[in-house]
């Protein structure tokens, strides 16, 4: 056990940090989600939304941006705790006492540990189910018709192939019009052109239909069975309702598809076994196309389909992750219902006979071929003798099918696999900010605001443009799904830990150094004497 003043060291440390994480949260949270509102806030608003929907689509979008500020903040937050320390000369303090730099910078790694497991389980299993929910509600709302808004001098698709209109002018404030034209396709035996000197429009309650009220005009209708009949009706004044202008909002209630970024590790550890089945599969078919076509050259008959071996067939056994989960729903969740098992017939009761299936018919013969010899008695094909051989060449593109089928289950699971340690990454990357941060900080600790900002911006865009191309290269079977992701954390953990030797080697303990130490000499010497 540590000694009382290390743990108190180590709590006051761990207590400098939880108001300076919460405000970086917050802030960079609250900066992204404005940003989200003001892309998104027009196209919903025209779309005649429920305003408890709108609030809905950014309240689901908040888990997705935590589980990429949560790693930001902590760096915000480890940057400006050991700048103050080190600048208020507590660093200093604590090295008299004995503490060393690796012992000061332990709380706040230990504390960054507990944060990455927290943004796993969040992004495990938290950001998965809103991320459904999210795609459900947008498929939703792309499906809702937004409210009808007519043009000046173009032809308006009010009800989509059928009813169109043009209108040399429109005042949407007395919903009035002017030289009306109007081509209405909703009968498939008639056209009908209307034309108007001057119309009135109205909606319907919510808006769904339109009502029209044209003045002084004509009507002109034609057959498209038969041509020849055309007429022509005068009016002074028609009245027309137009339905189904706009529809209601219908909320999605089931949707049983989910995409990788709408599933837990564990779902897609399921996909990636099954994926990898496929695999085995195509590389199997491909191998018997080419091993059947060479032996038709060589005259002996073709191998029979190939039957998966039940390894391959057998899913895999979960990890210990999946399977606590597991368990720990067990417990959590009320037990399904299982089949009854049927019970054993008593002793001595007759037992129904036991059908025994018959043996499959052989195919019919193709006209004007023989039928093959019967299998062999060692169990496998018996070669087929030249006067049963007819001409047939190798099959021209032999297993290009197959070939595509191994290449697509090959990306399949390694999309899986790259998401998989996409969540893992994107958790350790609260660790490794940390380990980035405390030597920045207690090696320029008069950076001041300036240093926390410039630092947090290099970094964020230098990991995240990394951890975008990573899963480019990943999904294009270019990168190993581990390497595409985990890249960015090596070389920061690096970065860290080459910070944390340097800074601990004698004569490179935190000084009072700035922003001018990171300059050249005569840049430095203009930067003290600005």
């Amino acid at each position: 056990m540590a000694p009382p003043t290390v743990r108190t060291i180590s709590r006051y440390l761990l207590r400098q940090h939880v108001a300076p994480l919460g405000f970086a949260l917050a802030a960079l949270t609250s900066l992204m989600l404005i940003q989200q509102v003001a892309k998104q806030l027009s196209s919903l608003l025209g779309k005649g939304l429920p305003t408890s929907v709108i609030a809905e689509v950014f309240l689901l979008s908040v888990p997705f941006i935590v589980a990429v500020t949560l790693p930001m903040a902590v760096l915000v937050a480890v940057l400006h705790v050991f700048t103050r320390l080190a600048a208020d000369n507590e660093i200093t303090a604590l090295q008299a006492g004995g503490v060393s730099v690796g012992r000061v910078i332990a709380p706040a790694l230990a504390g960054a540990a507990a944060i990455a497991l927290l943004s796993f389980l969040w992004n495990d299993q938290l950001l998965p189910r809103t991320n459904h929910q999210l795609r459900t509600l947008q498929m939703d709302i792309q499906r809702k018709k937004p409210s009808l808004a007519l043009k000046e001098q173009v032809i308006n698709e009010v009800v989509a192939g059928q009813f169109f209109l043009r209108a040399a002018r429109i005042d949407g404030s007395a919903n009035t019009l002017k030289d009306v034209t109007i081509y209405d396709l909703a009968d498939a035996e008639r056209r009908r052109i209307i034309t108007a000197d001057s119309g009135r429009m109205a909606y319907s309650g919510g808006g769904r239909d339109l009502y029209l009220t044209l003045q002084d005009g004509d009507i002109e209708e034609v057959s498209r069975t038969d041509p020849t009949q055309f007429n022509r009706t005068f009016f002074n004044t028609n009245r027309m309702r137009v339905a189904g202008v706009a529809n209601t909002f219908q909320p999605t209630t089931t949707d049983t598809y989910k995409s990788d970024r709408e599933m837990s590790t564990c779902e897609m550890q399921e996909q990636v076994d099954a994926a990898r089945r496929d695999v085995e599969s195509a590389a199997g078919d491909a191998r018997l196309v080419i091993d059947n076509d060479l032996r038709r050259l060589a005259g002996l008959a073709p191998l029979p389909p190939r039957t998966s071996p039940p390894a391959a067939r057998d899913p895999k056994r979960p990890g210990p992750y999946c399977r606590a989960l597991a368990r720990l729903a067990g417990w959590l969740l009320p037990a399904e219902a299982g089949a009854q098992t049927p019970r054993p017939a008593p002793r001595g009761a007759p037992q129904a006979p036991t059908p025994h299936p018959h043996p499959p018919l052989p195919p019919p013969p193709h006209p004007g071929s023989r039928p093959l010899p019967p299998p062999s008695s060692a169990g496998g094909v018996a070669p087929i003798t030249p006067p049963y051989v007819t001409a047939t060449l190798i099959t021209p593109g032999a297993g290009v099918s197959e070939q595509q089928r191994l290449h697509a289950a090959r990306e399949r699971a390694a999309a899986y696999e790259v998401e998989i340690q996409k969540k893992y990454a994107i958790a350790v990357a609260c660790l490794v900010f940390a380990l980035v941060g405390a030597p920045i900080a207690l090696r320029f600790q008069r950076g001041g605001v300036g240093l926390v900002l410039g630092v947090s911006v290099a970094v964020f865009t230098i990991y995240y443009i990394g951890l975008i191309g990573g899963e480019e290269l990943g999904d294009r079977l270019i990168l190993s799904p581990f390497f595409a992701m985990w890249t960015p954390n090596v070389i920061f953990a690096t970065a860290g830990l080459f910070g944390l030797w340097r800074i601990r080697k004698p004569g490179n303990s935190p000084h009072g150094g700035d922003w001018s130490d990171l300059l050249p000499g005569w840049v430095a010497a203009a930067w003290n004497h600005r």
